[in-house]
C-alpha cells in the first residue's frame, strides 16, 4: 500500500509537520525485495464504516505479511503563531486593497491589479477578520463605488452618439459596471459576506452599487431624455423600413439591466407605450373618416397589431406584450368604432368573409367594443330586411332573398369573442333585427312565406336531395318564426293547404305531415278536420255510385268533393255562371238531386274554378289524355263543333270572365304545350286574336298535362283576406279583453293593454289604437264598465 508520506508536501519554512510517522507496519520493509501491491477487498470490508471500526487487518502474501492500520490519521501542528501586523503593516495592506478596488472600478485602465484575486481575498480576509477593519474597508469601497458611479455618468453623458446609436454604449457602459461589481463581491467576499452583512443599517455591495446608479444614472434627467429618443427613433425607423433595426440586440440587453434596476417599466415600458399611442392615434385621425375606406383600415389595424405583438415578443419581456397590444388597438379604435363597425360589417357579410368577421369580432372583443359591433350588426340586418320585404317589385323573390340573407348573417355568427353571453347578444340582434324588418310591410312578409312553402310542398324535392329540400323547407319555415302577423300566416297557408289537400297536389304525404308537426299550434287540428272531411266526401260520392248502379257507375266519370263552406278557406269566385256543356251540366244536376235528397236544407254551390278534366283529343301524331282545368276543358270542347274561333266568340261562347278567359287562352296557344295555335302569334291575348286547333301537337307522353297560368292575387282579393283577418283579429281581442277582465275584475287601461298584447302575441301584435277602440266597443256592448271618477279605471261586468 501506497505510503501517504508520498503522497504529501510539507512546509520547509517550518517544522510542523515533522513528527509523523508512518502508519504501515512491515516486518521486511528494509528488504530491497519487498514491493507494494494492492490487496483485493474482503466482503468483510465493503464499507467504509466497517474498514473504519477495524483496528487492523493481516493480508498474507506470498512474499510477507503486511499490518495495515485502520482508523484516522492524527496529525498535530506544532510550532507559534506568526506575530500580529504593525499599523503601518495594516496601513500598506488597506492601501493595496484601495488601490486594487479602485482599479477593478475604473473602466479602460491601463494599470494592472498590484495582486492577484486570491491575494486580494486573502487580504480581504486578514483586514476584515483578523484586524478588525471592516468599517474602513467598507468606507473605502463606498467612496470608490460612489466615484465609479461618477465618472461613468460623466461618460455617458459626454458620449456623443445620438438617437438609437446611444443605446449601444449605455448598454455597454451598464453591462461593465455589472461585471465589475460581481467581480468586487468575490474578492471582498469577507467584507461582503460578513462584515456588511453582521453591521445593522449597512448595505452590501451590490445594493449599495444599485442605489448609486439609481441615483446618479437612472434619476439623471439629461439620461433619461437620451433614453427616450433611443426608444423613439428606433421604433421610427422600424415602422419606416419595416424591417429589424440593427440596434434591437443592444436594447434587449438594455431591456435587460433596467429589469435588474427595477427601472423598466418607469424608463423604458412607459414611453414605449406613450410612443405606441401616439403613433396609432395619428395614424387612425389619418386612416379613418368619411374620405378613407373602413375595409382598408380594418385591414391596417390586423397589420399593424400583429407586427406590434411580434415586436414585443422578440424585444420585451411577457409583462409587457398585454400593454402594447391593448395600445395599439386602443389608439387605432378608440375614436374609430362606430364608423368601422358601421361601415365593415355589412360589406363583410355580403361578401360572406368569415375570416375577417373573425379578425373584426376579435379587435372589438379587446376593446371592449362588442355592443356598437352588436349594434351595427342589428342595424345593418335590419335595413337590408326592410329593403328585401318592402321591394313590391321582387315579391316573388323575396323568400329566397331572406333565406340567403339569412344565412349570411347566420354564418356571420361564427365569432371568436371571450364571453358566450356576447354571442347570445348577435343571436338575438338577428332575431330582432328580421322582426323589425319584417314590420316594414305588415303582412306580407307572412302572406308571401305561406305561398313559397305552399310552392315547395307542390313542387317537392324534384331533382335536389332529400335533405337539401328539408334544410331548404326549414329554412323558409324559420322566417315564419320571425313575423308578428302569424294569424296571416295561417290564413293563407290554410287557404294553400285546403287547395293541395282537395286537389290532391301535394308532392308527398310525408312531407305535409312532417310540416303540420312542425307548425303545430292552430294548423295540425285544422288540417285533421280538413282530412276528415275530405273522407266524408269521398264515402258520399261511393254512395251515389252505387245508386246509380254498376252500368252508370262504370259510365260516370264524375268526382265531386262536397266541402264546408264556412270552414273551407275558399271564396266564391267570379266566374261561375260559366257555361257548362249540356254532358257535364247533367251529371252535375243529377248529383246535386242525390245530395239534396239525402241532405234536406243542405245547399249545393258549386266552385267551378277549381274544377279538372281530363279530356281525350286526336293529333296526326296519335291519341292522347290532357289533363287540364274545367275552364280549359270548356273552351277545347268548342273545337269539337267548330274550326277555329276568335277570343270574342270564345267569350260569348264559355261564359268565363274577360281576364281569366286570356289566361285560359295563353296557357293553351302560347306555353310549353300549345294544343291551340293563335293568329298572330304573339305572348299576349287580343281582342282580335284567332285560335284554331293544333293538329300537329306531338309530345312523347301518353298523358299531357297543361298547367294553367296562375291567377295572381288581385289588389281586391288581397284586401278581402286581410279584411278577414282583421275581422278575425277583433274578435280575438274581444275575447283575450273579456278572459283577463274576467280573471282580474278590475284593471287600468294600461293594465289591460299590457295583458291583451302577452295573451294574443302568440297570434299577432295588436297596436294600442286597435285594443283602446275594442275596449270602448265592450264598454258599449256592457262587458265592461269605466269607473265614475277614475275614468282609467274598467270593472268587468258579469
Amino acid at each position: 500500500m501506497t505510503d501517504i508520506a508520498t503522497l504529501l508536501t510539507f512546509p520547509s519554512t517550518s517544522n510542523g509537520f515533522t513528527a509523523f510517522r508512518s502508519s504501515i507496519h512491515d516486518s521486511h520493509a528494509a528488504s530491497p525485495n519487498f514491493q507494494l501491491h494492492k490487496v483485493r477487498r474482503l466482503d468483510a470490508d465493503s464499507d467504509s464504516g466497517s474498514a473504519s471500526r477495524s483496528r487492523a487487518v493481516v493480508h498474507p502474501t506470498s512474499r510477507s505479511h503486511v499490518m495495515v492500520a485502520r482508523g484516522p490519521a492524527n496529525f498535530g501542528i506544532s510550532g507559534n503563531l506568526p506575530s500580529p501586523l504593525t499599523q503601518r503593516q495594516i496601513d500598506e495592506v488597506l492601501s493595496i486593497l484601495r488601490h486594487c478596488v479602485r482599479i477593478i472600478l475604473t473602466r479602460d485602465t491601463e494599470s494592472a491589479l498590484p495582486a492577484t484575486y486570491e491575494r486580494i481575498f486573502a487580504l480581504c480576509r486578514d483586514a476584515v477578520v483578523v484586524h478588525d477593519k471592516g468599517e474602513i474597508l467598507a468606507n473605502i469601497v463606498k467612496i470608490e463605488l460612489d466615484q465609479s458611479v461618477a465618472l461613468l455618468e460623466c461618460q455617458l453623458a459626454e458620449n456623443i452618439s445620438e438617437g438609437v446609436g446611444f443605446a449601444s454604449p449605455f448598454a455597454e457602459a451598464l453591462t461593465w459596471f455589472e461585471r465589475q461589481v460581481g467581480l468586487l463581491e468575490d474578492v471582498m467576499t469577507y467584507l461582503d459576506r460578513g462584515y456588511l452583512v453582521q453591521t445593522k443599517e449597512a448595505q452590501g455591495i451590490r445594493q449599495q452599487a444599485n442605489n448609486l446608479l439609481l441615483s446618479k444614472i437612472f434619476y439623471d434627467r439629461r439620461l433619461n431624455e437620451r433614453l427616450s429618443q433611443v426608444i423613439n427613433e428606433w421604433l421610427t425607423w422600424e415602422w419606416q423600413n419595416s424591417t429589424e433595426h440593427t440596434a434591437r440586440p443592444h436594447i434587449h440587453t438594455l431591456i435587460r439591466h433596467l429589469r435588474t434596476h427595477a427601472q423598466y417599466n418607469a424608463h423604458f415600458e412607459s414611453p414605449y407605450v406613450q410612443r405606441l399611442s401616439k403613433y396609432y392615434a395619428d395614424q387612425a385621425k389619418r386612416r379613418s373618416g368619411p374620405s378613407n375606406d373602413p375595409l382598408t383600415f380594418l385591414d391596417y389595424c390586423a397589420t399593424k397589431r400583429n407586427e406590434e405583438v411580434f415586436r414585443a415578443r422578440a424585444i420585451l419581456p411577457d409583462s409587457s406584450w398585454g400593454a402594447v397590444e391593448a395600445t395599439t388597438e386602443g389608439s387605432l379604435l378608440h375614436d374609430n368604432l362606430d364608423w368601422l363597425a358601421d361601415g365593415v360589417i355589412g360589406r363583410l357579410i355580403e361578401r360572406n368573409d368569415t375570416e375577417k368577421l373573425k379578425i373584426l369580432s376579435a379587435l372589438f372583443d379587446r376593446v371592449a367594443g362588442l355592443p356598437k359591433l352588436v349594434a351595427a350588426f342589428k342595424s345593418f340586418v335590419t335595413l337590408k330586411v326592410s329593403d328585401i320585404v318592402s321591394d313590391v317589385d321582387r315579391d316573388e323573390e323575396m323568400v329566397e332573398r331572406l333565406i340567403s340573407f339569412k344565412s349570411s348573417a347566420s354564418a356571420a355568427l361564427s365569432f371568436h369573442v371571450s364571453s358566450p353571453d356576447v354571442v347570445k347578444d348577435f343571436e338575438y340582434a338577428l332575431h330582432d333585427a328580421f322582426a323589425t324588418g319584417f314590420k316594414k310591410r305588415r303582412n306580407k312578409p307572412a302572406e308571401v312565406i305561406a305561398r313559397h312553402i305552399d310552392k315547395l310542398m307542390r313542387m317537392g324535392q324534384g331533382s335536389t336531395s332529400e335533405e337539401a329540400f328539408n334544410e331548404h323547407l326549414d329554412a323558409s319555415l324559420a322566417l315564419y318564426r320571425f313575423t308578428e302577423d302569424k294569424d296571416v300566416f295561417r290564413a293563407f297557408y290554410h287557404r294553400a293547404l285546403a287547395k293541395r289537400l282537395l286537389l290532391g297536389r301535394s308532392a308527398s304525404d310525408d312531407t305535409e305531415k312532417a310540416m303540420l308537426k312542425k307548425l303545430k299550434e292552430g294548423t295540425s287540428a285544422w288540417a285533421t278536420t280538413c282530412s276528415g272531411t275530405l273522407a266524408l266526401s269521398r264515402d258520399s260520392m261511393a254512395e251515389y255510385h252505387k245508386r246509380l248502379g254498376p252500368e252508370r257507375a262504370a259510365e260516370q266519370k264524375l268526382t265531386t268533393m262536397v266541402l264546408q263552406q264556412s270552414f273551407w278557406p275558399f271564396s266564391s269566385r267570379a266566374g261561375n255562371d260559366a257555361i257548362i256543356p249540356n254532358p257535364m251540366q247533367a251529371e252535375l244536376d243529377a248529383f246535386a238531386t242525390f245530395y239534396n235528397e239525402k241532405h234536406q236544407g243542405h245547399k249545393i254551390e258549386w266552385n267551378h274554378a277549381l274544377g279538372t278534366v281530363s279530356l281525350r283529343a286526336c293529333f296526326a301524331a296519335g291519341q292522347k289524355e290532357l289533363s287540364v282545368s274545367l275552364y280549359q276543358a270548356i273552351v277545347l270542347l268548342l273545337f269539337n263543333d267548330i274550326t277555329e274561333v276568335s277570343f270574342l266568340d270564345a267569350k260569348m261562347l264559355t261564359g268565363i270572365e274577360d281576364a281569366e278567359l286570356r289566361l285560359i287562352l295563353q296557357s293553351l296557344a302560347c306555353g310549353k304545350k300549345r294544343v291551340l295555335k293563335k293568329r298572330p302569334a304573339g305572348k299576349d291575348v287580343n281582342d282580335d286574336d284567332v285560335f284554331v286547333f293544333n293538329d300537329a301537337f306531338e309530345d312523347p307522353r301518353a298523358k299531357v298535362h297543361i298547367n294553367s297560368i296562375q291567377v295572381k292575387e288581385t289588389v281586391e282579393e288581397s284586401q278581402r283576406m286581410q279584411s278577414a283577418v282583421e275581422g278575425d283579429r277583433k274578435h280575438y281581442l274581444d275575447a283575450a279583453i273579456v278572459r283577463v277582465m274576467k280573471a282580474r275584475k278590475q284593471l287600468t287601461y294600461e293594465q289591460i293593454k299590457t295583458e291583451t298584447i302577452e295573451a294574443v302575441r302568440r297570434h299577432f301584435t295588436p297596436d294600442v289604437l286597435s285594443i283602446k277602440q275594442r275596449i270602448d266597443g265592450l264598454v258599449e256592448q256592457e262587458y265592461l264598465r269605466r269607473d265614475d271618477d277614475d275614468r282609467n279605471m274598467f270593472f268587468y261586468v258579469a
